[in-house]
């Protein structure tokens, strides 16, 4: 699965209130106290976990209620289920039954087009609170909002709305999978989970085919659910090797593209490569000639050498994590071909077409799984390789 990137916490430092013997305690030091432990139950949250809903907070279309003035009584009335989520900050957004939790949304409807409406929850620190004097508790709170906007990342998305130019009638989806207008969509909720170990970016050059990226898209999706320790960011960047160096864990590069780089964008890749990156280059099966003239460019304008797939040792990252390959695998009964050397992959054969759906969608399930698996254990390679000079600098 693909996953969105969440900031970790600042490394900013724990202070813990200092106590003696005659300190004289007041409400600001008992505040200082209780932030202390606060701080430290977020910290210890954010650094493991992930914001989202823990449990319930469903959406449904309910009447108006009695009490709504007439001119309100329509059918743009929602009512929140009880339940649990967690914001980024760590803080827990409790919605118990006792409370009001209906809402009617009242984004007019688009004169043109379509807008879409969020339905949002967020945590409200208990600031001056109105309880009556002398109350010892102080209830933390929560807001509902809808907003025309995605939401920020301090809010949790209940769910979201697509409206067209017409009376709003809201109404369950008919099919949940794909909702229609004035319809409720819950697809996008995010569920509190683990935070993954390592996130992987990947960039193209300009000018990939749209199949290729269409392929590195479906590898990114299956990511997560294949080796949990990992997670693919949901977007395919292209970077301009004349205007930028990328900032990516791996680089995909085609053999024709590798080929027609010129000096600016081959410096730029030195220096990506100096930074930790790693740079996957594919070529065609049967391509030989194609191949040679790459090697060429990697030994003497890179200054790389290459080891093949068999000259690799036994315990290379590319062998052994997380998936064991003694052998390369075949991919429409063609093995392919690597090399390795210096934070260069090259690939020959029709790796990336067997990542995703092809187009006459005749490729065997096990081609597929073993592709990706493959992939994975490149992309492992490219995140640790990065990770290690990021640690060196």
């Amino acid at each position: 699965m693909t996953h969105q990137s969440f900031p970790s916490p600042p490394p900013l430092p724990l202070q813990r209130l200092h106590v003696y013997d005659s300190l004289m305690m007041n409400a600001e030091r008992w505040q200082k106290a209780q932030q202390y432990h606060r701080q430290r139950q977020n910290v210890h949250y954010q650094s493991l976990n992930e914001p989202g809903i823990v449990y319930g907070l469903g959406v449904r279309v309910i009447t108006a209620p009695a009490e709504a003035a007439a001119k309100f009584r329509d059918r743009r009335w929602l009512e929140i289920q009880p339940g649990i989520a967690i914001d980024l900050e760590g803080n827990p957004i409790v919605v118990d039954p006792s409370t009001d939790r209906t809402f009617r949304i009242a984004t007019p409807a688009p004169t043109t087009g379509s807008i879409t409406v969020y339905l949002v929850v967020s945590y409200v620190e208990p600031q001056n609170p109105k309880h009556k004097q002398g109350s010892d508790l102080i209830r933390e709170w929560f807001r509902f909002d809808e907003k025309t906007s995605p939401p920020t990342e301090k809010e949790i998305e209940l769910c979201r709305i697509r409206l067209q130019p017409a009376t709003v009638e809201l109404e369950a989806p008919t099919d949940v999978l794909f909702p229609s207008y004035n319809q409720l969509d819950l697809r996008s909720r995010q569920k509190a989970k683990a935070r993954p170990q390592t996130v992987v970016q990947i960039a193209t050059i300009l000018n990939v085919s749209d199949g290729t990226h269409e392929n590195l898209s479906y590898l990114m999706q299956s990511i997560g659910n294949l080796y949990a320790s990992l997670y693919g960011t949901s977007e395919i960047a292209q970077v301009d090797l004349h205007s930028q160096i990328p900032n990516y864990d791996l680089l995909y590069v085609t053999g024709w593209q590798a080929l027609n780089l010129d000096t600016k964008e081959l410096d730029t890749l030195i220096k990506y490569l100096l930074t930790g990156g790693v740079i996957f280059i594919e070529v065609p099966q049967n391509s030989r000639l194609l191949v040679e003239d790459i090697k060429k460019l990697i030994t003497f304008q890179l200054e790389i050498s290459l080891q093949s797939w068999q000259e690799l040792i036994r315990n290379h990252p590319l062998r052994t994590q997380p998936f064991l390959f003694a052998a390369l695998p075949q991919i429409n009964h063609q093995r392919i071909q690597l090399w390795n050397g210096g934070g260069i992959v090259l690939v020959e054969g029709d790796l990336s077409g067997a990542w995703g759906l092809d187009e006459n969608l005749s490729l065997e399930r096990n081609d597929i799984r073993t592709a990706q698996e493959l992939a994975i254990n490149i992309l492992d390679f490219a995140s640790h390789r990065r990770q290690i000079y990021a640690c060196l600098q």
